[in-house]
């Protein structure tokens, strides 16, 4: 099952990606409010076994120190966030805040297409595909058993990521999604951080989606 929480003063959309047989999952980009993430954990009687993120901006990590100091599990993300979850004017904290906002735990940089699987189900899985443009880091988590793909904040419904932040760039986001989303099969979900859900479909063929970069 998937779950969505919208959390935080800027709404963000944390999403659990929850194993119906066993009932364990992951938490994907817990951007605030880690008290309301662990009162659903609690209800529903969850059991998260890893945070994932998409990307290293404040408003996707803010609540990960809270939650990783009380369910004592990993964090993953793609190799390059590190240059943002370390580092809070380059995840944005500062420049919107003016507080620094950094992930102070262990963190797990993980590469481009790999897998992430739950230790109960081993057929339970996420696959990191990488898509920088949005920042360095972009990464989405797509699940080919559930048709979906988390894709944070690279694309939204009608419209795409900013790029004028830190390690952004034009070019390399609209490549990124072409390359790597739209291949992906047109019925998969896109869930993303700022947005309602969508289709791999409904946006590719969007008539405003006729960028010419390659």
């Amino acid at each position: 099952m998937i779950i969505t929480c919208e959390v935080g003063p800027f709404p963000t959309n944390a999403y659990f990606y929850i194993d119906d047989e066993t009932q364990h999952g992951f938490l994907i980009d817990p951007g605030y409010e880690a008290e309301k993430l662990l009162y659903l954990i609690d209800k529903r009687q969850w059991t998260i076994e890893k945070i994932l993120l998409t990307h290293g901006h404040f408003d996707h990590i803010s609540a990960v120190n809270d939650l990783q100091s009380k369910l004592k599990i990993p964090v993953y993300i793609h190799k390059n966030g590190r240059d943002y979850v370390k580092d809070a004017k380059m995840n944005g904290s500062i420049i919107f805040f003016g507080l620094p906002v950094v992930i102070d735990g262990e963190v797990n940089y993980i590469d481009d297409n790999s897998e992430i699987v739950l230790s109960t189900n081993k057929d339970f899985k996420l696959k990191l595909i990488a898509v920088p443009g949005h920042t360095t880091d972009g990464a989405i988590y797509y699940s080919q058993r559930d048709n979906a793909a988390f894709v944070g904040d690279s694309i939204f419904h009608k419209s795409i990521g900013r790029t004028d932040l830190p390690g952004g760039n034009y070019e390399t986001l609209i490549n990124s999604i072409k390359q790597k989303i739209f291949t992906l099969p047109n019925e998969t979900i896109l869930l993303s951080g700022h947005s309602e859900p969508t289709t791999v479909e409904d946006e590719k063929f969007r008539p405003w989606f006729n960028y010419s970069v390659n």
